[in-house]
């Protein structure tokens, strides 16, 4: 089930409907591990997005990292890792979800068939202490789970940092940083390569209030997000309202040299967003 039909099908009222009736359910291994109380709200939501399909341990598939109290419930940081090997199977896409925020899934990522992404990180809004869940798909179809538990509150309602005219001046701009590499590759690909996304965005919730007139703006998000460099794909995503405001990406992947990397970004108003920069060997 994508994120956009989780919320055609049940509305942003279902979604918070869900986390504030789930069933008490006994303490698991995996909360135990994540080190926070009864994921009671996870158990009554999991079917939603995932249907029946079972929840594997992580099993070192996939890890999280996340502050145990973040310091700004708007821009709470988290690094996802990686392993993919002839065991494990190439990782087709991770779910990011926050479970007591009124949108729990925050993004869906896709990874490109040869794009050897290990590493995404990427910045939250925590609306209330969370579970911040990770849920990895491997090519085989199976499902493997990791999360951790954040101390925060009020990140879904936080004030934007811009005022309105200045996020729309900057509207959709962005910005690409290279890492190089110090490991050597082949004579066709580097070893991963982590590169740095900024799109300029407010990324409004839809919970967050006009200072001056006291209404609630509406929600306004990027939507839709492709990364390829060349003509293949490196990550999509499908975002929504726990993304923070001026969304960044951080990620790791097998780059080739000398091929441009494009994005392509929409909103929920249907604005487009593009940019390309071009690679050269000698900044890997």
């Amino acid at each position: 089930m994508t994120l956009r039909s989780t919320f055609r099908r049940n509305g942003v009222a279902a979604v918070v409907l869900l986390t504030m009736l789930g069933a008490t359910v006994s303490l698991g291994a995996q909360a135990q591990s994540a080190g926070g109380p009864e994921p009671a709200t996870w158990n009554s939501l999991k079917s939603d997005v995932f249907g029946q399909k079972t929840i594997e341990p992580a099993d070192g598939i996939i890890s999280i990292e996340a502050p145990k109290r973040a310091e700004d419930a708007a821009i709470v940081p988290v690094d996802l890792h990686f392993k993919t090997d002839a065991a494990t199977g190439r990782l087709k896409a991770v779910t990011l979800i926050v479970d007591e925020n009124p949108s729990p899934v925050a993004a869906v990522f896709q990874f490109g068939k040869d794009a050897g992404v290990t590493h995404l990180a990427t910045r939250l809004r925590v609306n209330a202490y969370s579970y911040v869940r990770a849920i990895a798909e491997t090519e085989d179809g199976k499902l493997h789970m990791t999360a951790t538990y954040v101390k925060a509150s009020g990140g879904c309602s936080a004030p934007a940092v811009k005022n309105p005219d200045e996020a729309q001046a900057t509207l959709g701009q962005m910005k690409l940083r290279v890492f190089p590499s110090n490991a050597p590759g082949t004579e066709s690909m580097t070893r991963a390569t982590e590169m740095q996304l900024m799109i300029r965005h407010p990324n409004n919730s839809g919970l967050q209030m006009d200072q001056v007139t006291r209404y609630y703006i509406p929600p306004h998000f990027i939507q839709g997000l492709t990364i390829s460099q060349g003509n293949r794909l490196i990550m999509s995503m499908e975002g929504g309202i726990s993304i923070s405001e001026d969304p960044n990406f951080r990620f790791e992947f097998n780059a080739k040299p000398d091929e441009d990397v494009k994005v392509d970004a929409s909103d929920t108003k249907g604005k487009k967003f593009q940019d390309e920069w071009p690679i050269q060997s000698s900044t890997l």
